[in-house]
């Protein structure tokens, strides 16, 4: 039986600032993987694999979760192998951050308090969090160059202070649309703002500087130039001889005591041979609601209701990131400010945040917490776009006709695109828990999502999106819509695990640590209370350092 100092279950964001950390600090360390590794020269832009297959995520008859929205008045639960809606994240070495468009923000410092700062909220149970932004900001700011964030510091009334004066790389290259949107912003009294990206605009170390493929979010980087935990976390981890990565490792459930986990238990995915893996620290990062689900999987006559429950709060407050999105239309014959030609260039980014909608204070709209809106180009993605253009009239067309209508769609227009991110606010009815009756292919409860919005979150992103049209009404943008809607992306998942100075309300410590089991911390995004108004990359890749700090502490103590 392998014994080690630590073992981290997941390779993602957070598996991979822990792993890093420990490994510079000398510890013998072992990250579990379920997938396998994909190296940045075996990365491609197939559209079919990559977005319209199960290469980077399990077969959904093999490993699904159960999804259970409310149908009327009562609660119906559909596997995703039947929706189709699938819950898995980039099932690789470096989990779904090979993955991201690397879109980056820190939370802001009232993020850390909404209740204190906003209030509560009928039906939701919004708390603040037990540590400041004053107390993660040195992480996020780790995390800018350990990762490799490109940016450039801008003066804004939303945007969190920070430490330093300036971002380690300069901004990304950007497409000559962002004259027209800068222009359009400031003639409605908007201050544009450039968006950070984990991605690198110069070279660092091993890894070379973006290539601009016009492919990025969905597809992994084959420069090595987007921030994932393979690149910037795994492969430095690798270099210091201390880290074992564990591919194709299947963690069924962790055995314990009353007082400490013991083991882990897995499963090799390509022999299927089980085994036991020991250590003195214990850590996941299998993402929020997979977290939960090993936890409530390793329940025994010590922690009959799941490891890390003697609160009862394991699973409960999930999260996702409430909002929504739109897009609308530059046309060549209507575009103004810019040439086609530039518009047209391929590769190069948008770059753009609003945060002036952060917080609402206005004579008529009220007083309440808003959200940050990012725009960015439509997705590239080739069928996707095709299978958008082939309708007219309601009917379907094909032949010649789609063959014309996709060629100008594609030749002669451009689709500017925005994502808004704002609270998804806890509440009773968003959670996991797991399904005896439903087991994956290793014989394992499969994970059941509860999953419910609060009517608050819908509120905040209709106004998001009306002020947004009007941004693109505002470039001369055509065919403008918005979608807002209480059905989650699934690429945000956090909550489950709250952390929190209460035993009898929280999962987890301060420290990230588990209130009942002192060598067991959880370190991915399941720790969040709330989720702030950004997506959640940034605060994981932070917390996870922060939490890794307190590990080493914990470890040198042993």
């Amino acid at each position: 039986m392998k014994h080690f100092d630590a073992v981290i279950v997941g390779s993602g964001a957070s598996g991979g600032a822990v792993a890093y950390t420990l490994c510079r600090a000398g510890y013998r360390v072992a990250v579990l993987e379920k997938g396998r590794l994909i190296r940045r020269e075996e990365f491609s832009k197939d559209e079919l694999a990559y977005c319209r297959r199960d290469i980077v995520t399990p077969c959904l008859f093999d490993e699904y979760h159960l999804i259970e929205e409310k149908v009327g008045e009562k609660w119906a639960a559909t596997p995703t192998y039947e929706s189709g809606w699938s819950f898995w994240n980039g099932n690789i070495v470096g989990g779904s951050s090979n993955l991201m468009s690397g879109m980056l923000h820190r939370m802001h410092p009232d993020d850390f308090r909404l209740k204190s700062k906003y209030g509560e909220i009928e039906g939701a149970n919004v708390v603040d969090w037990p540590i400041s932004y004053e107390e993660l900001e040195p992480y996020y700011t780790m995390a800018e160059e350990v990762v490799g964030i490109s940016g450039l510091a801008q003066k804004h009334p939303f945007a969190p202070w920070r430490s330093t004066p300036d971002f380690p790389q300069p901004p990304t290259k950007e497409n000559e649309v962002v004259k027209l949107f800068d222009k359009s912003c400031r003639a409605l009294g908007i201050t544009p703002l450039v968006t950070p990206r984990a991605v690198l605009s110069k070279e660092k170390g091993h890894r070379n500087a973006c290539y601009y493929s016009n492919f990025c979010g969905s597809y992994g980087c084959s420069s090595g130039a987007k921030g994932s935990s393979t690149e910037a976390l795994l492969f430095p981890a690798l270099a210091t001889g201390k880290l074992t990565l564990m591919s194709h490792t299947y963690v069924k459930s962790l055995e314990s005591t009353k007082e400490q986990v013991t083991s882990v238990v897995v499963i090799d995915t390509v022999t299927g041979k089980e085994s036991r893996i020991t250590a003195d620290i214990f850590v996941l990062a299998a993402q929020a609601h997979e977290s939960v689900r090993l936890l409530l999987n390793s329940k025994n006559r010590h922690h009959p209701n799941g490891l890390s429950n003697s609160s009862g709060e394991l699973g409960k407050n999930l999260l996702f990131s409430a909002g929504g999105s739109g897009q609308g239309e530059l046309h060549r014959e209507s575009l103004k400010g810019i040439g086609f030609e530039a518009l047209m260039e391929r590769g190069l980014f948008v770059n753009r945040s609003i945060l002036d909608w952060y917080y609402i204070d206005h004579w008529w709209d009220g007083r309440f917490k808003g959200g940050s809106v990012e725009f960015m180009f439509e997705h590239q993605n080739i069928i996707s776009r095709a299978c958008k253009n082939n309708e007219e009239g309601g009917k379907l067309i094909w032949g010649k006709a789609l063959g014309e209508r996709v060629a100008k769609r594609f030749k002669e227009s451009k689709s500017i695109r925005f994502e808004i991110f704002n609270d998804w606010l806890p509440n009773d009815d968003c959670f996991v828990t797991v399904d005896e009756a439903y087991r994956d292919k290793y014989g394992m409860p499969v994970g059941k999502l509860r999953i419910a919005g609060h009517p608050h979150d819908l509120k905040v992103g209709n106004y998001l999106a009306k002020k947004c049209e009007a941004v693109l009404e505002e470039m001369g943008a055509k065919n403008i819509y918005s979608s807002v809607s209480s059905l989650p992306p699934q690429n945000l998942i956090a909550g489950g695990c709250r952390f929190g100075d209460d035993p009898k309300s929280s999962v987890l410590n301060k420290d990230c640590r588990s209130h009942d089991i002192p060598n067991l911390y959880v370190a991915d995004a399941s720790f969040m209370p709330t989720g702030g108004s950004v997506a959640y990359t940034w605060t994981i890749y932070a917390n996870a350092f922060r939490v890794a700090d307190h590990i080493v502490r914990d470890l040198s103590e042993t």
